[in-house]
């Protein structure tokens, strides 16, 4: 009898916690590794242990009584693994930290293929806009996504007939993403008629060219960078090297619409920039301050002009920054995001996951950019009309980079 009591002690607590502990400060088990994501390094994992544990008497005693309750009267059919899920959720949610997120195995195998910038998913890039709407920004060409019908500027509403209009990116990317040759059903609401439709893919292996670029008039080269991957450095290194052979005298480096990434692909990047330079520091919860660093021989000596709107964020504010506090740049566009905080992810004992905030970055000068963004040296507001004109597309931003190139190239 009583190791039947002592079992049941035991279950209520696995499962009703997650339920009861919002507000309640936070105790978490790191067992595992600190993986190459967010933070750009490898660091052993710690147990971690509250100075008061969220399990006193009399929060065990109200888990007692919940239990019962759910037991004796939900007229659902409850998932116990369900549960033990959201035991977990309501932990980090009671943290405060808007960007901390559960991952289950197959969810945090899925966003470390994501990084490495080969996945199953259906092709595109989503993010939120002013209103946290979740919109789809680019359709890759011959993607699932294209030979589904969607569009870039559509909002994901439901996958599979869930409603996400109220979850955080990565969820919905963790349900977009699967095993390849899976379908899914994705419903958007289409801005452009106001309709609803529901979209079906087959998921395929995804490889993300995260760089674009050509050469523009005036030998002024434009690299677009869509998306701050393991891949991006070379990416950007190759095509920097095309550009340069074909006679480039200054570059337009755009980061419209990138949301961020991996903080070690930007320091990548920037050490075509800036090299043997502290690109940005970063400061954890104890006050500790560090520094990332460039190492990279060569310089890419040329004027330089970033694109950015209020899309911008993260990652691709860290390589704004930087490029800026040194004069390597100038930014035109409109102000970007503010999201100056970096994500750490932790794997746990049964290979699930958690992505926590651990520590927030400055500029080079020391400039915090967490809520505040980066004022474009040059403000223009992109002309919308101007832009989706589907007879004579006209982008208004970067033929104002391209003058101001000109300018400095005498041209």
């Amino acid at each position: 009898m009583e190791e039947n009591k002592q079992g049941r002690r035991q279950l209520i607590i696995g499962i009703l916690i997650g339920v009861l502990v919002m507000g309640v400060a936070m105790m978490i088990v790191v067992i595992g590794v600190v993986r190459k994501y967010s933070k750009g390094y490898i660091e052993e994992g710690s147990f971690v242990e509250a100075a008061d544990s969220v399990l006193d008497e009399e929060t065990v005693k109200k888990l007692e009584q919940v239990q019962s309750l759910i037991d004796g009267k939900s007229i659902y059919e409850i998932d116990r693994d369900k549960l033990r899920e959201g035991m977990v959720e309501g932990l980090l949610a009671g943290t405060g930290d808007r960007y901390a997120t559960y991952y289950t195995p197959e969810e945090i195998q899925q966003q470390m293929d994501s990084y490495s910038g080969k996945f199953f998913g259906i092709g595109v890039v989503m993010g939120p806009d002013e209103n946290k709407n979740i919109y789809v920004h680019q359709v890759y060409t011959d993607s699932p996504a294209e030979r589904a019908g969607m569009r870039e500027g559509d909002i994901i509403t439901k996958v599979d007939g869930t409603d996400v209009t109220d979850m955080d990116l990565d969820g919905i990317v963790s349900m977009v993403r699967g095993e390849k040759g899976t379908k899914v059903v994705i419903t958007v609401y289409r801005q452009t008629d106001g309709k609803e439709y529901d979209l079906t893919a087959i998921r395929d292996e995804i490889k993300e060219e995260v760089i674009e670029y050509k050469m523009l008039e005036d030998n002024i080269g434009y690299i677009h960078i869509e998306e701050w991957y393991d891949t991006t450095g070379e990416q950007f290194s190759d095509a920097q090297k095309t550009l340069e052979e074909e006679g480039m005298k200054s570059l337009i480096v755009d980061l419209r619409s990138n949301t961020g990434g991996l903080v070690s692909a930007a320091v990548d990047v920037l050490e075509c920039f800036l090299p043997e330079s502290d690109v940005l520091y970063v400061e954890d919860n104890t006050g500790k301050r560090s520094a990332y660093k460039a190492y990279y021989e060569d310089e890419i000596n040329i004027p330089v002009a970033i694109l950015t709107n209020g899309y911008t964020a993260s990652a691709s504010e860290i390589f704004t920054g930087a490029l800026k506090d040194y004069g390597k740049a100038v930014s035109i566009g409109t102000k970007t995001y503010g999201k100056g905080v970096v994500q750490s992810f932790y794997y746990l004992f049964d290979n699930s996951a958690l992505k926590l905030t651990t520590e927030q970055y400055f500029t080079p000068n020391g400039t915090a950019l967490d809520g505040n963004g980066i004022d474009p040296d040059i403000e223009v507001e992109l002309d919308a009309d101007a832009y989706y004109d589907p007879e004579n597309p006209v982008d208004n931003q970067l033929e104002t980079a391209v003058n101001y190139l000109k300018k400095q190239g005498g041209y």
